[in-house]
């Protein structure tokens, strides 16, 4: 499938999560494509916990996510993406720490649709709670979890077929400026 296909297959499927195990190779596929991607000035300030204790992860979901994000302990894997301020640079009061682990966090969202498996970006979760389960230092900053799963139907095509019906977005019109912003009327 070409990159840009990909891009348009993705969506957040936190209702169509299978308990089925993710293999192994797909996980560290996933997390190479993460590994590889590009920060500010190459400081590399993301780590990931891997979650695949069935135990650890109901107990993750029922005590530190939202209501909403309860679906997650469906999923046999949440990746917990962390960042350490401390490792990036922040310039002009921009924190590149975040903008790093959103580009690592799509590299991996995208890798999973590439492979059939479904995902859902979560941030509605408390932070402190899971630092304290998995031992995260204090210095680092856990800000998503992401569970991962195959879909609990056939294939990721079924799966996202009735989100990517629903999905609009805004025409490139609205959103695209050449050479300056436009002038209120």
């Amino acid at each position: 499938m070409e990159i840009i296909d990909v891009i348009h297959q993705r969506a957040s499927l936190k209702t169509c999560l299978s308990p089925r195990e993710v293999e192994a190779e797909k996980i560290t596929k996933i997390l190479e494509a993460a590994r590889v991607a590009p920060s500010a000035r190459n400081f590399q300030p993301w780590r990931f916990i891997v979650v695949n204790n069935k135990k650890l992860l109901e107990t993750l979901v029922k005590n530190a996510f939202s209501d909403v994000n309860h679906v997650a302990q469906n999923a046999p894997v949440i990746i917990f993406v962390c960042g350490n301020p401390g490792e990036d640079v922040t310039i002009g009061g921009k924190e590149y720490y975040l903008f790093d682990l959103g580009l690592a966090v799509e590299n991996m969202v995208l890798a999973a649709t590439s492979l059939g498996l479904v995902t859902h970006i979560m941030a509605g979760f408390s932070e402190d709670l899971v630092k304290e389960q998995l031992g995260i230092p204090l210095q680092y900053r856990c800000v998503a979890a992401i569970p991962l799963a195959y879909p609990d139907c056939k294939t990721y095509e079924e799966a996202a077929q009735d989100r990517l019906k629903q999905r609009t977005r805004k025409d490139l019109k609205e959103i695209v400026y050449t050479n300056s912003w436009p002038k209120l009327a």
